[in-house]
C-alpha cells in the first residue's frame, strides 16, 4: 500500500472507525499504537515516517500512543484549551456550499468542530478541493468577545462549534 493511502486509512481509523481496531478513543483521542500497528500490519518505523511526512500534519504521536488532531465524527474529547482567535480567520468552500451558507452559517457538518484557517493561502487549499475554492473571511475575534469558544489543534487549525452568518464576510461577487 503507498504511504498516501496507508495515511488515508489511518485517518479514517482515527477519526471515524477506531472500533475497527478494537480500540476506544482514551481521553484526549488517543488510540494506543500497538492496535494501529496490528490493524495495519505496520512497523513503528513505517507509522513514525507517514506520521512525520504528512504535510498536513493530521496526527500527533507520543510514546505509546497516536491521534489524529481533528475532524472526528466519533464522539471525542480532544482536551484541547480554549484559546483566543485572532480578529479574522478564514474558511475555504465551494460556490455550491454558498446558499446554505449565507443562511445557516458554517456547521461542523457531521464533525465535531468547523475547522478554520490561519490564512487564506492555506482556506484556499482546502476549498480547492471540491472545485474552485471560495474564501470566507470569519469575524472570530468579535465571535470570541460574543461568548463563543476557540480551540487551536496540534497542527495550527483552528476549530469553534459554528459560525453564525452574520459572523462571515463573503468575497465580492460571490454567489447567490
Amino acid at each position: 500500500m503507498t504511504d498516501e493511502r496507508l495515511s488515508r486509512r489511518l485517518s479514517y481509523l482515527l477519526r471515524h472507525v477506531p472500533g475497527e481496531m478494537g480500540v476506544t478513543l482514551e481521553p484526549g483521542g488517543w488510540a494506543p499504537v500497538d492496535a494501529v500497528l496490528r490493524h495495519l500490519h505496520l512497523s513503528r518505523e513505517r507509522l513514525e515516517r507517514l506520521v512525520a511526512a504528512d504535510r498536513k500534519g493530521r496526527y500527533t504521536l507520543q510514546g505509546d500512543r497516536i491521534r489524529a488532531n481533528q475532524g472526528h465524527t466519533v464522539p471525542v474529547d480532544l482536551r484541547l484549551p480554549l484559546t483566543v482567535p485572532p480578529e479574522r480567520l478564514y474558511h475555504g468552500t465551494h460556490a455550491g456550499a454558498l446558499a446554505a451558507i449565507r443562511a445557516e452559517g458554517l456547521r461542523p457538518m457531521g464533525r465535531h468542530h468547523v475547522h478554520l484557517s490561519r490564512d487564506e493561502a492555506t482556506a484556499r487549499k482546502v476549498g480547492a478541493r471540491r472545485g474552485q475554492p471560495v474564501i470566507l473571511t470569519v469575524q472570530s475575534g468579535q465571535m470570541y468577545r460574543a461568548g463563543h469558544s476557540f480551540y487551536r489543534s496540534d497542527n495550527g487549525v483552528w476549530l469553534t462549534d459554528a459560525v453564525p452568518p452574520e459572523y462571515l464576510v463573503f468575497p465580492a461577487g460571490a454567489l447567490p
